[in-house]
């Protein structure tokens, strides 16, 4: 009974922690957008991005993630032999990849309320699509374990997901061109 238990909370958790992430990254690209605006706008934003941000971290992403951890030893105090399985071993590879996404993203926060980030929006973009795949890879890896299938269903969604993750980036490069042409479209307009 144990065993369902932990696993079921580390689902929870898991969800928890990547909702976190994925709206987290989400934050520093409008962080870093804001300083387009013009004052007091850009002020207002970024701190306005600051508070969202520490409170995302602090309050759902960390939690989340310690709750995934805690609940992952508790399934292994109760199925030790797991540790013995191949699938486990590349899952805890992933996780320690997404354990220093976690963190970087941490130091990308501090580097944002101190004004010193130099990734872009379309940066932070392709940064944001990094848990993505990553939960991709670790939710196959625990479904499938052993088994992982490597036939044509299997490449076909890894490509949906690729071109999941272009498409997200050619939409943005696509609504940043729209934005710069209207800006100068207003910057042609005579003044009266």
């Amino acid at each position: 009974m144990a065993y369902s238990w932990f696993k079921a909370f580390h689902i929870v958790g898991f969800v928890v922690w990547f909702a976190g992430l994925f709206y987290l990254v989400r934050l520093f690209i409008y962080h870093v957008e804001a300083n387009q605006e013009p004052e007091p706008a850009r002020t207002i934003l970024k701190n306005q991005y600051q508070i969202m941000e520490k409170r995302l971290y602090g309050i759902i992403t960390n939690p989340g993630m310690y709750v995934t951890i805690a609940m992952a030893l508790g399934i292994i105090s109760t199925e030790p032999d797991i540790l013995k399985e191949p699938w486990l071993h590349f899952k805890l590879l992933f996780v320690a990849v997404l354990i220093g996404y976690h963190h970087y993203c941490a130091r990308l926060m501090k580097q944002l309320a101190a004004d010193e980030c130099r990734w872009s929006g379309q940066h932070l973009r392709a940064l944001n699509e990094a848990p993505t795949l990553m939960l991709v890879v670790i939710v196959m890896l625990a479904v499938f374990k052993n088994n992982l299938p490597t036939d044509l269903t299997a490449w076909l969604i890894f490509g949906l997901v690729v071109f999941m993750a272009v498409s997200i980036q050619l939409y943005a490069k696509i609504r940043r061109r729209n934005k710069e042409k209207q800006l100068e479209q207003l910057n042609q307009v005579p003044q009266a």
